[in-house]
């Protein structure tokens, strides 16, 4: 049974789709590894799990509304203001982060799931979609990202891949075994 795909998905098969996901480990590797020297090096908390998300939107998506560097510095912007705001409706600007009690109190379930809501409603107001700033509402609401050095190393992180992204999911590595071996692309239906 071959696996189904939205229309318009093209599937690459053998050394093409090696040759793809190469592409994407070096680029995301590539964005991933600066955030992690650059917080080696200040030293400061700069990986989080929203730089890996992030990464692989601008490496594997170059071209599409998430990888826009508008949309990415609006996205997680919007996620951190309304994860804060989260956090002040349900009370939880003094709350120690989730990782310390070791599981959310029902107020960061309530917040997290308020602040990524409100996050993806605005962003589709706003026309600004971008994923994985989902992760980075979910990062403030649970504590995990709180004022001071957790909140400013992950936005100087997300700083570093969105600055550097864009440019990154535009170079040409691992696209020439594609125009070396052409291979044939196949285009699978949708089943109803």
């Amino acid at each position: 049974m071959t696996p189904e795909r939205a229309p318009g998905c093209e599937a690459e098969r053998g050394p093409g789709r090696l040759a793809t996901g190469v592409r994407y480990l070096v680029l995301t590797g590539a964005l991933v590894g600066a955030v992690g020297i650059g917080g080696r090096l200040l030293p400061w908390p700069l990986l989080s799990s929203t730089v890996g998300p992030t990464a692989y939107v601008f490496a594997a998506h170059p071209r599409s509304e998430a990888a826009r560097f508008r949309n990415a510095v609006v996205g997680h912007g919007v996620a951190i203001g309304c994860g804060f705001g989260a956090l002040a409706v349900f009370g939880l600007g003094r709350s120690p982060p989730m990782s310390r009690a070791g599981s959310p109190s029902w107020a960061q379930i309530a917040a997290a799931a308020t602040g990524v809501g409100l996050t993806v409603l605005l962003l589709e107001l706003g026309r600004s979609h971008h994923a994985p700033s989902a992760a980075t509402a979910v990062l403030v609401t649970t504590g995990l990202a709180q004022p001071g050095r957790p909140l400013a190393g992950l936005v100087l992180g997300l700083a570093i891949v969105v600055g550097f992204g864009p440019l990154v999911g535009r170079l040409p590595i691992g696209r020439a075994v594609s125009s070396v071996l052409p291979l044939p692309r196949v285009h699978e239906e949708v089943k109803s």
